[in-house]
């Protein structure tokens, strides 16, 4: 069996504050195979990589008093939230603000490195990857579309804005990765004709956003259902369910997996990726804590079940570690 694609979740978070430039850089240099950016818009239809639209918890935008007067309240995929949102703020707005490392109790050492550097466009995460490509070190993207349903409510066709961005850059011709929570936006992006690889994520619980007004929506379990994975064999390329389903943690939070899920999509052509291996205590099973939430717990001992199921892509936030277990 050939090991997993592993994708520097959001660059090298556990080192530096995501999405930044040091981050990715950091992640390819400790020898990752691919990079996930997580895509938002902002007010002129610029795609920018944050993981949420919400911009405190991530950016030093509370602090901008230029700023203070774009705090609001919004219903995003049916709950409120607080705050500044990318789609307020022109790119040019954007691009001033400073990255932050968003868990900074638990990722002190990252958030050493907060307020040195500005977001990043799509375009700029491409362009960086075609320097690495230049200099003989090929790094795939696996893009995240976020929030789909909610932005094409305001206008923005984020498929479009995708495809035409991979278009501008030359990426439509070499291997890309799309992924989303929504089913709808992949099957958009299908109907385009895109030549990306198409991954439909998957929570432990919940019902995908886009389908939030339909009561007889399936839900996430009814997706991993084996006529539910029918249905996903026919319409996209592969599935990414959250780590804890592939462990498949008893009612004392010990790993019981792999689960055969992991078999089921095999056997309809579906690949398989997991997010997210964390080696800190609070992202780690019960039985696999040793320390306070910040320390690194048993993580090989976790992952070690991941490594044992089979998968096609892994997402990791130290990039060196992933290497250590996923790479052999």
């Amino acid at each position: 069996m050939s090991r997993p694609l592993i994708i520097g979740h959001r660059g090298a978070p556990g080192y530096r504050p995501e999405h930044t430039r040091s981050s990715y850089e950091l992640a390819i240099q400790m020898g990752v195979d691919a990079v996930e950016p997580d895509l938002v818009v902002s007010r002129d239809g610029v795609l920018v990589i944050r993981h949420e639209n919400e911009l405190s918890t991530t950016t030093d935008v509370a602090d901008r008093p230029e700023f203070a007067g774009r705090r609001t309240i919004k219903r995003i995929d049916g709950l409120d939230h607080s705050g500044w949102f990318a789609e307020d703020f022109t790119w040019d707005e954007l691009a001033t603000l400073r990255c932050r490392e968003r868990i900074p109790g638990i990722r002190p050492g990252s958030a050493a490195f907060d307020d040195q550097e500005p977001p990043l466009r799509l375009r700029d995460l491409l362009a960086l990857l075609d320097d690495h490509r230049a200099g003989g070190r090929e790094v795939i993207p696996v893009i995240e579309i976020k929030h789909a349903a909610y932005f094409a409510s305001l206008g923005h066709d984020m498929a479009r804005l995708v495809e035409s961005e991979l278009a501008a850059s030359g990426w439509n011709e070499r291997r890309v990765v799309i992924e989303s929570f929504e089913l709808a936006i992949l099957r958009h992006l299908r109907e385009r004709g895109t030549s990306a690889e198409l991954v439909f994520l998957i929570d432990a619980d919940g019902i995908p956003a886009d389908q939030l007004s339909d009561p007889t929506a399936r839900t996430y379990a009814d997706w991993m259902a084996p006529d539910g994975l029918d249905v996903l064999a026919t319409e996209v390329d592969g599935i990414s369910p959250d780590k804890m389903i592939i462990l498949a943690p008893d009612a004392e939070g010990r790993a019981t997996g792999p689960a055969p899920l992991v078999d089921r999509a095999h056997a309809r052509g579906l690949a398989v990726f997991t997010w997210t291996c964390r080696p800190e205590n609070a992202f780690l099973l019960p039985e696999y804590q040793t320390g306070t939430l910040a320390e690194y717990g048993d993580w090989r001992g976790e992952w070690a079940v991941l490594q044992r199921a089979g998968l096609d892509g892994v997402f990791v936030d130290h990039a060196d570690l992933g290497v250590e277990v996923f790479g052999v």
